[in-house]
């Protein structure tokens, strides 16, 4: 489905953290049309050979290209947030962004998978802080609670390229910088806020201004403080972007389009729909009994994960297995258990509360910004 833009600043705030709106959210009404399907055929796009007529312009928004950095996004004074959404969706796949983020206080650059009925998936950097990276996830658009953001040290993000990856499956989704998992979310298969992001999403890239002088104190608190825009302009770049579309996970061997058929959102009553046809579905899942536990793979990153998978998917997302994971320590609605190995000391119980609490500072920040 083609997105409806919305105004420049408003859509790059929508990066940030669980936007209000949307154009047409499938699981309010019946008739919004079917989601675009990015399909079989994997997405690869070097911005240093210029433009991409995957992805759409929002409004106001004008980009330039380097042959070496890729596409720049330039913030100059208050207001600008050059921001583009991809004209098609994946349902369920793994989106891998080279990108250098912006600097300057004040100043957010933005990875967002994003559904019709807002499920989000996000990467966050503040141009003042030039040592970690943050992470969050929606269901729903709910914003009742604000405890599920993470955040992962990265080396020198807003000088150095690094690639940031979204690997997402019906079970588990990963956040992954430079081939290392740095968090993990297992599907719990609750609903609400703890819910589990599993409709197709559209990918938006973008960056916007948080440090306005007109903000409200919790926006500017959140994004390091005001920006001085006599240190501009503030460029953040994208190098290249690579899609792969699972196409629902489950099989299916090409996919135009996803269709809604209720109102619940729930990745089960999703269909895959070739060329007007409803898309066959491998009979090659299981649903083996095995026990599995998510674990970073290197020794510095952080998990969080929320427990209780009921199954377990292959590397290019098609389910295999079942499994359990029992849950630890303190939790986010007693779903979600946060660990830390390496040098990095944190008791599993105090880690969810540090993370929640930072969490809720950034989202309340982007609600103040929203209502400029």
């Amino acid at each position: 489905m083609l997105f409806k833009l919305l105004t420049s600043a408003a859509f790059a705030a929508s990066l940030v953290s669980a936007q209000t709106h949307t154009a047409c959210d499938p699981t309010k009404r019946d008739d919004c049309p079917n989601p675009k399907a990015v399909g079989s055929k994997p997405v690869d796009i070097d911005f240093r050979k210029g433009e991409s007529d995957f992805f759409t312009l929002a409004d106001g928004t004008s980009l330039t290209y380097d042959d070496q950095l890729g596409a720049v996004f330039s913030i100059s004074k208050e207001g600008q947030a050059p921001t583009v959404g991809s004209n098609a969706y994946i349902f369920f796949g793994q989106v891998d962004v080279t990108v250098r983020a912006a600097r300057g206080v004040g100043v957010v650059t933005s990875f967002v998978l994003q559904s019709d009925d807002l499920d989000e998936v996000d990467w966050e950097w503040l141009g003042g802080d030039n040592a970690q990276v943050q992470t969050n996830y929606f269901s729903k658009g709910c914003v009742e609670t604000y405890d599920r953001g993470g955040f992962s040290p990265v080396a020198d993000p807003v000088n150095q390229f690094h690639t940031y990856t979204i690997k997402w499956t019906p079970t588990q989704l990963d956040w992954i910088i430079d081939g290392t998992v740095v968090r993990s979310l297992q599907n719990s298969g609750l609903s609400g806020c703890a819910g589990y992001p599993q409709s197709p999403m559209q990918i938006k890239l973008g960056t916007w201004v948080a440090g306005r002088k007109d903000a409200p104190q919790g926006t500017i608190d959140w994004a390091g403080g005001i920006t001085d825009f006599s240190d501009g302009p503030f460029d953040g770049y994208y190098q290249s972007l690579r899609v792969v579309d699972y196409m629902g996970a489950q099989g299916a061997t090409e996919a135009t389009e996803y269709h809604y058929t209720d109102l619940s959102g729930s990745w089960q009553s999703i269909k895959v729909v070739n060329d007007g046809e409803e898309a066959d579905s491998s009979s090659s899942a299981t649903t083996k009994s095995s026990s599995a536990t998510s674990k970073p793979s290197s020794s510095a990153a952080t998990t969080l994960t929320t427990v209780s998978a009921s199954q377990s998917a292959s590397s290019n997302g098609t389910i295999t297995t079942s499994s359990t994971v029992s849950p630890t320590g303190t939790s986010d609605d007693d779903q979600a258990s946060a660990t830390t190995t390496g040098s990095t000391s944190l008791s599993t119980a105090a880690a969810p509360t540090m993370v929640g609490n930072m969490a809720a500072v950034g989202a309340a920040a982007l609600l103040g910004y929203l209502a400029l």
